[in-house]
């Protein structure tokens, strides 16, 4: 199972008023354990006033670029953690953090050619950069169109590197971006990104036969309406890659029950914990408090980061028994068939349970 580390800060940049990009030096010892694919995050352990906090924050370089890491922190209102890391991170500090992971990427190949297109909105820009940079490099024979949306100019995270890579690349790269309070002649690039704004500018600047790889990166409303789009130009689910970068407020969780069957189960359970080799039993009811939680206030030293089902630094197996997940936004439907699970969502629904995070 990933352990933390701790890795150096060998440059802060200030991207905007309210967010950096954080480089952390990666020494020769851990470069394996830290090869990352463009679009995975890290998880950061920091303490804050004595208290640990855990969050998760992408990766903004591209796996061909340097041996470091950069990943962005955009400063969130009363947000103990990102108000620490945007105000506080300075060269040679040390960051705890754990080695990549996520879901949020596709395979490349050189050899051939077609259209990516993302949609991000604010700090969801982040891992969007890392693969539109991947992009540029690993597919030569590919283009990748970018819509961007933001409140207006000063908020544009990475607004000169995007820069850089546009002139670099010409045409192979379009970015447009959308801003919520701009004042373009254009209506279609201000406002926020819709449904109907999202299909406009698909029909506008997405219109050739190549195949397409979408990606959606950023606020739950924004992720819905471009989803929206796709689906009633009947995009292949499988073509489409997305990342919430907030926990859900409005919609309803991707997928709510995995590997349990419809018996009511209201009793006792014994769950056995699979951590680094070695079992532990905890006991535990199937309402209250998910596995996450128990295993922790058991001592345990499990992984985790959001807990609100959105990341998947929590995931586990399920080797035996029946459990259900309140929601999942992280889990492919191809791992939830395999017997994994968010145990930060997770109850027994069997008297006996066993869930193993070696199997990460």
């Amino acid at each position: 199972m990933s352990r933390f580390h701790f890795l150096e800060v060998i440059d802060v940049k200030q991207e905007t008023a309210d967010a950096v990009s954080v480089a952390l030096r990666v020494p020769p010892e851990l470069r394996k354990e830290f090869t990352f694919l463009a679009g995975q995050y890290l998880t950061v352990k920091l303490s804050v006033n004595g208290e640990e906090l855990r969050r998760s924050y992408s990766i903004c370089s591209s796996p061909f670029e340097e041996a470091s890491i950069r990943i962005a922190v955009k400063r969130v209102a009363l947000g103990r953690a990102s108000n620490r890391l945007v105000a506080g991170m300075k060269v040679g500090d040390k960051l705890e953090v754990m080695p990549p992971m996520g879901h949020f990427h596709t395979p490349f190949d050189a050899g051939i050619e077609r259209h990516f297109v993302a949609f991000a909105a604010g700090s969801g820009i982040t891992p969007i950069l890392s693969i539109l940079s991947s992009v540029l490099r690993a597919e030569p024979k590919s283009r990748f169109t970018l819509f961007y949306g933001n409140t207006d100019t000063d908020r544009i995270i990475f607004r000169e590197r995007l820069d850089e890579l546009v002139r670099e690349h010409g045409s192979r790269l379009t970015v447009h971006h959308v801003l919520s309070q701009g004042r373009n002649s254009d209506p279609l690039f201000n406002g926020r990104i819709t449904a109907d704004k999202a299909a406009q500018l698909l029909q506008r600047f997405v219109n050739d036969d190549l195949r397409k790889e979408f990606f959606i990166c950023g606020p739950e409303q924004m992720m819905v309406n471009v989803s929206e789009a796709l689906e009633k130009q009947r995009i292949d689910k499988k073509q489409v890659h997305i990342e919430l970068f907030t926990s859900p407020v409005t919609t309803e969780a991707k997928k709510e029950v995995s590997h349990a069957t419809s018996t009511a189960f209201n009793g006792q359970a014994e769950v056995e914990i699979v951590l680094d080799g070695r079992r532990h039993t905890l006991h535990m009811g199937s309402k209250g408090d998910p596995v996450l939680e128990v295993a922790i206030d058991a001592g345990l030293d499990v992984p985790y980061a959001c807990k609100g089902a959105v990341c998947c630094t929590c995931k586990a197996r399920v080797l035996e028994g029946q459990v259900e997940m309140e929601m999942n936004y992280a889990l492919t439907d191809e791992e939830v068939a395999d017997g994994y699970v968010l145990t930060c969502q997770t109850h027994p629904r069997s008297a006996r349970v066993v869930i193993d995070y070696d199997q990460h």
